[in-house]
């Protein structure tokens, strides 16, 4: 108990290379070493071999670039560095436009030029597929503006030791919070929030009870959600008065495990609105703060558009959308098909999803609730299927999809990995890649979205084990 209240000595060093402020330096007295960059990695790390044959992972290096390194982190079979001096720069290497770049973990990418930058998310999805076995079809490539893009984003609050709060993004890999006053890849209604809400934080009479700040772009404009840890009376009206300033959305939730939620500002009403603009119509979603919404505006609109041109929908059509959040796809194709169901895991989503529907006069849409991880929805009576996962993919379902097959499967990934896994399967189930195209859903990061379109030819008057036994898999 002696030093409660007392600030920790600095912990006695370990011997491994720490990060201090998203800056990096070798070791006292260690040299670094001079490698040649030969490749990018999926995550967009330099690949080379020191001198001994051990693959080493080197940050913000590029193809054909001679650098000096320093290892902050060994393994067993591979190291992970950083550029100290680069020797000799490649032709693709761009100044980041960005002063956090380095530092924030954000971003990943920013010195690699941006079309190069999809040029590897694509032959990263090419590799993928090859390890499986699997050709692509010539892709096409779905893109909007490399900055200001962001809609959606959560910064992270913390308080030093003498009470100042800061406000941020985390340091890659690392706890530490990166002060910021602007982001650039943010639309620019949110980027230009960010140092209001710091000096708002100065004011409060206790910050630390603030856990993060969700920011969100919608229709009505910028919505701020405050994420309070312990109801702080005072606070509430300084954040009131905030808002009210700015005529901004502020939505406070209070409590640590099961928040309740206040709208101190809602100069719109109490509903939040993004918008997906089709080529003959521009649906509104309404949505509410932890909904799953596509990050990237213009490109989900792209995304949407290219799915139904893929899908070319002839008005007879039965389909099931999975994961179908609050009605990306579901509303796009409801007025071209002739019945279509909405299923998402989330009860709360599911409501939304009928509303939305209920709201744009679409009368024959179906919303369900499902835990798809571990039931295969029936389709017997369906003609395609839209899948659009979380990260770890749909693995079962595609094997279902395999024993159960539907005429067409739009698949939308947002891990190129899972999606190579899931489309093997497909494809040994009879299924043919019909289309495919990159999606840089996130410039400047290594995220890859992908979204690829399988047909199979089905005859609905024959018995699934005579489909099964046409295609090798038994009776």
């Amino acid at each position: 108990m002696a030093m409660l209240g007392k600030r920790r000595p600095p912990r006695a060093a370990t011997g491994r290379v720490r990060r201090e402020s998203g800056a990096h330096a070798p070791p006292r007295g260690e040299a670094a070493d001079t490698l040649t960059i030969e490749r990018l990695a999926h995550d967009g790390r330099g690949v080379a071999r020191d001198p001994h044959g051990k693959t080493v992972f080197v940050d913000q290096a590029l193809p054909g670039e001679r650098v000096r390194i320093a290892v902050h982190r060994q393994r067993k079979r591979f190291d992970e560095a950083h550029v100290v001096e680069c020797l000799e720069p490649s032709p693709q290497r761009v100044t980041p436009p960005c002063m956090y770049y380095g530092r924030c973990g954000g971003c990943d990418l920013q010195h690699l030029a941006l079309e190069e930058q999809r040029t590897h998310k694509q032959r990263t999805l090419e590799e993928l597929f090859t390890r499986q076995g699997l050709d692509l079809p010539a892709m096409q490539r779905l893109v909007g503006e490399g900055l200001g893009y962001r809609r959606r984003a959560r910064l992270g609050v913390k308080c030093d030791a003498e009470g100042t709060p800061h406000l941020g993004f985390r340091a890659r890999g690392s706890e530490h919070l990166v002060d910021i006053d602007h982001c650039m890849v943010l639309e620019p209604i949110l980027a230009d929030l960010i140092a209001p809400l710091r000096e708002c934080l100065t004011t409060l009479e206790a910050p630390r009870r603030v856990g993060h700040i969700e920011l969100l772009a919608t229709a009505e404009g910028a919505c701020v959600v405050i994420r309070q840890l312990r109801d702080v009376p005072g606070d509430e009206t300084r954040w009131q008065r905030f808002a009210a300033e700015r005529d901004i959305t502020l939505i406070w939730q209070v409590g640590r495990d099961s928040p309740t939620q206040r709208w101190l500002h809602a100069p719109f009403g109490e509903t939040l609105h993004v918008t997906l603009a089709l080529d003959d119509t521009t649906l509104q979603l309404g949505c509410a703060p932890g909904d799953f919404l596509q990050i990237n505006a213009e490109v989900n609109a792209q995304l949407v558009r290219t799915a139904l041109r893929w899908l070319a929908p002839q008005g007879h059509e039965r389909v099931l959308d999975l994961f179908a959040g609050v009605g990306n796809f579901t509303l796009a194709l409801s007025p071209h098909v002739a019945a279509i169901s909405g299923i998402e895991g989330s009860p709360a989503m599911v409501e939304r999803l009928a509303d939305n529907a209920r709201r744009a006069g679409l009368h024959h849409v179906e919303a369900h609730q499902a835990d798809l991880a571990t039931r295969m929805p029936d389709v017997e009576n369906v003609d395609w299927v839209v899948l659009d996962p979380p990260r770890g993919g749909a693995e079962a379902l595609c094997r279902g999809l395999a024993e159960h097959p539907v005429e067409k499967v739009l698949y939308v990934s947002c891990d190129p990995a899972a999606l190579a896994r899931d489309t093997a399967h497909l494809v040994q189930g009879g299924y043919r890649i019909e289309r495919a195209a990159v999606v840089d859903m996130f410039p400047h990061t290594a995220h890859l979205e992908s979204m690829l379109l399988l047909t199979r030819e089905v005859s609905r008057g024959r018995s699934m084990s005579a489909e099964r036994e046409d295609h090798g898999q038994g009776p």
